[in-house]
């Protein structure tokens, strides 16, 4: 069983929503058969490539809101964080453009490494002090998570490279009608939109097992098995 889950690093319901996928799960009856994908969606494409902001003024502004108001709801994300096992920094997190950051997890996928760099990259934006935005930590924690130095930073120079990937995925996000991320989506056929409650999660993942499509078997005849032919 697949899940696909479109997802932005910058986002703090995308991290709490993943982990709570993830802990249902691991309370799935079936959950070794479960695989999870990371799909890119940037919540702020046209942020300026160049450009690294204080994210708590930034979402002040952006919303016309208090700086005080965005930080009683950064402390309720933290606290949800917390629940979760999750490290949360509800001060002093930076914002910028996450196009890299999805062109390295499509490189990641290739090397078998996306679910490494995967949460690599959430605990580096949202736990670490150091900023994921800055080239040099991004590529230090990609590589602290598995990957390849040389392939990190060959990727980061050329900025074609998984570009159509990424675009491609946010054509299917828009496809599908996601408007926003967290949006999850259960072997094609079940979609889940926003950071639900892990229940909600292990009630869909039972729905999607128990209505699995069958293999109707439209002739049989002589074949070769494991016991022989």
């Amino acid at each position: 069983m697949q899940v696909d889950v479109w997802s932005d690093i910058a986002c703090p319901w995308c991290y709490v929503g993943k982990a709570r996928l993830e802990q249902a799960v691991s309370e799935f009856e079936h959950g070794a058969a479960v695989d999870i994908r990371h799909r890119s969606f940037e919540l702020d494409p046209n942020f300026p490539s160049d450009e690294i902001s204080p994210v708590i003024p930034l979402i002040a502004k952006k919303y016309g809101a208090t700086e005080e108001q965005i930080e009683q709801n950064e402390d309720r994300l933290g606290a949800m964080a917390a629940e979760l096992g999750l490290e949360y920094r509800t001060r002093g997190r930076d914002h910028g453009n996450t196009f890299d950051l999805h062109r390295l997890l499509h490189l990641a996928r290739d090397m078998g490494k996306e679910a490494e760099v995967w949460q690599a990259f959430y605990r580096g934006n949202f736990a670490d002090e150091e900023s994921i935005y800055q080239r040099d930590r991004m590529i230090d924690v990609a590589v602290a998570a598995g990957l390849e130095r040389h392939d990190v930073v060959a990727v980061l120079d050329d900025p074609s490279a998984y570009a159509d990937a990424v675009r491609a995925e946010e054509k299917q996000a828009a496809a599908l009608g996601a408007t926003g991320v967290p949006f999850f989506v259960i072997d094609n056929r079940f979609g889940i939109s926003g950071a639900q409650p892990v229940e909600l999660f292990g009630e869909a993942l039972d729905k999607a097992w128990a209505e699995k499509p069958k293999l109707e078997t439209f002739a049989a005849g002589e074949a070769c098995g494991p016991d022989g032919c």
